[in-house]
């Protein structure tokens, strides 16, 4: 019986191809798929942006490349199906203390600075993802100066 429902849990969780599944109530989802908004926000899917979510999810959650590509596949149809930030916001607000929320607004704006620059919808979008993870406004303004001050320098063009 035993064997049984461990069985039973395992393919829930992994299914029958052995492949990592994500809950709705995943904290891990809900963060990738708040910086994967962020990522496709702009209308350009630049490509040092996607390396950076890749590393950044790896590395924050301790994944596998293959449990970081299911995470990344997930998060993007999560957010093409989200009417708003609110359900992956709630899902955080539930889950992840206060450190662990830091961590996301800085960790999004590691994502914002990875092509050089910040656009305007993706300084909103942060804006009003902390305004809802409950981060206050002198914070993500600290992390945004953090982040900013740990970018490369750009080269002097003659």
């Amino acid at each position: 019986m035993f064997t049984a429902l461990k069985h039973f849990l395992q393919e829930l969780t992994f299914g029958e191809s052995e492949k990592v599944k994500f809950a709705e109530d995943d904290k891990r989802l809900a963060a990738a798929a708040l910086l994967f908004h962020l990522v496709d926000i702009d209308g350009v899917v630049d490509e040092n942006e996607s390396r950076k979510l890749r590393d950044i999810l790896k590395a924050h959650f301790s994944l596998t490349d293959a449990e970081t590509n299911e995470l990344i596949k997930t998060a993007k149809q999560k957010d093409s199906e989200a009417v708003d930030l609110y359900g992956f916001t709630s899902v955080l607000k539930r889950t992840a203390d206060e450190q662990e929320r830091l961590a996301i607004v800085e960790m999004m704006w590691e994502i914002v600075y990875a092509d050089g620059h910040v656009h305007e919808f993706e300084d909103n979008t942060i804006w009003r993802v902390a305004e809802l993870l409950g981060i206050s406004t002198r914070d993500r303004m600290l992390l945004r100066q953090k982040v900013a001050r740990e970018q490369p320098e750009e080269p002097d063009n003659p």
